[in-house]
């Protein structure tokens, strides 16, 4: 470590900070030191979460001018304002995809490998997770490593990794910690395999057991008070723009909007469900089609709501935030998009389904974690919505609603 700075938690966020901004808000970058401190305690991408006086700001980049870290400057338009720019990268040389994940692991402390793709989508494009893997491995090997792999805590199935540039506080992971007592659980474990051998065993799933699923679900609604009031708010919202249901499943959500009016279609990756969705509902439009790569309806501009009604559940953790953004991207400014999930910390792993033998991760997400995800992804006025399990119904886990708006253009 003698030829690597060391930074402590206050350093690691100011130049994590910086190191950000440079590539993703360009335009503004060096920040001045109201902007940099706003940086520094964004609720958002954030692990832990600061709140930082100015002065503390100050001190720290003074520190770091000091040590070479980082150059005080004056604006060169405008008004005359001390602005901030980090020099990290002349005393450290890296690759673009090496300063991704170290940007990433400074601001979010220990991180897998499939949570680090997802999270330095706007400072890099890796391929798949192996990029990411070869490129932590790189860091890793150099004279003076960056980063270190961690021993897997019980209930993961992948490593996590951090960076060697000062201490990493042992929650920071990047995700809301678990309860005294309760296990860590790895929200990576449906990827153990790679994300296509978890589509196919998704697939083969729904193929098993998609009549007995549509016989179960089709009238569902009548006994959902809440869930019904949800639609409600879509039925309302959407004007004369068209809705898309993405993750239809056997469509009966889609005809209930259909039913009222609304221009509604259905999607769905399984074929099978699909099948079942025209057999069941045949004035309604379904397509067999991947929600992570929605496009816009070909007879309007945008969608004036997106629905991704228990269809995310499979995704690993870190997938999350890219499938949001990918609801999100071809919905209308001012447009609806709704999700409804299974809350929790936990990765469950089904084996019987329906009396069929099967074979799928069922992933709980955190309702802190998915309204940061919408905040991302450019949504406001973010609601959620927490119910019990209907015992009834042979529910076993709370249900987590979410419904956020697209900011305006």
């Amino acid at each position: 470590m003698t030829g690597l700075p060391v930074l402590d938690a206050v350093d690691q966020r100011v130049l994590g900070c910086l190191l950000e901004k440079q590539v993703t808000v360009p335009a503004t970058y060096p920040l001045t030191l109201n902007a940099l401190r706003t940086a520094c305690n964004q609720s958002s991408s954030r692990d832990p979460v600061m709140d930082l006086d100015e002065q503390a700001v100050m001190s720290t980049a003074r520190s770091l001018r000091d040590r070479g870290l980082l150059r005080i400057v004056w604006a060169d338009t405008g008004r005359r304002v001390l602005k901030y720019h980090q020099t990290v990268t002349e005393v450290i040389e890296l690759a673009d995809d090496e300063r991704a994940l170290l940007t990433v692991l400074l601001l979010r402390g220990a991180q897998a490998p499939g949570e680090l793709r997802a999270r330095t989508e706007r400072l890099h494009a890796f391929a798949d997770r192996d990029a990411v893997q070869a490129c932590l491995e790189r860091l890793a090997g150099r004279g003076d490593p960056l980063v270190a792999m961690l021993e897997r805590r019980p209930g993961q199935q992948d490593h996590r990794w951090v960076h060697l540039l000062g201490p990493v506080p042992e929650n920071a992971s990047g995700a809301t910690a678990p309860a005294a007592g309760e296990p860590a659980a790895d929200r990576e474990q449906p990827l153990a395999d790679g994300p296509a051998a978890r589509d196919a065993r998704m697939l083969g799933t729904y193929a098993a057991v998609a009549e007995a699923y549509a016989d179960a679900l089709a009238g569902e609604l009548d006994h959902l008070p809440f869930e019904r009031w949800l639609l409600e708010r879509v039925i309302e919202a959407t004007g004369a723009r068209p809705v898309i249901d993405a993750g239809c499943g056997p469509g009966h959500v889609t005809a209930h909007l259909a039913d009222a009016g609304v221009e509604a279609r259905g999607l769905d990756l399984s074929p099978e469900m699909i099948a079942q969705a025209r057999e069941r509902f045949p004035g309604v439009r379904f397509e067999v089609g991947d929600l992570r790569r929605l496009m816009r309806p070909e007879n309007a501009d945008a969608w004036g709501a997106v629905l991704g009604w228990y269809s995310l559940i499979h995704l690993a953790g870190s997938e999350l935030p890219g499938a949001i953004t990918a609801l999100t991207r071809p919905l209308a400014p001012g447009g609806l998009l709704v999700l409804g999930l299974h809350a929790g910390r936990e990765v469950r792993r089904m084996t019987s389904w329906f009396d069929t033998e099967v074979s799928v991760d069922v992933v709980h997400h955190d309702p802190a974690e998915v309204v940061t995800a919408l905040t991302a992804a450019g949504l406001e006025h973010v609601e959620w919505y927490l119910r019990g399990p209907i015992t009834a119904r042979g529910e076993n886990s709370p249900r987590l609603y979410l419904l956020g708006r697209r900011a305006p253009r």
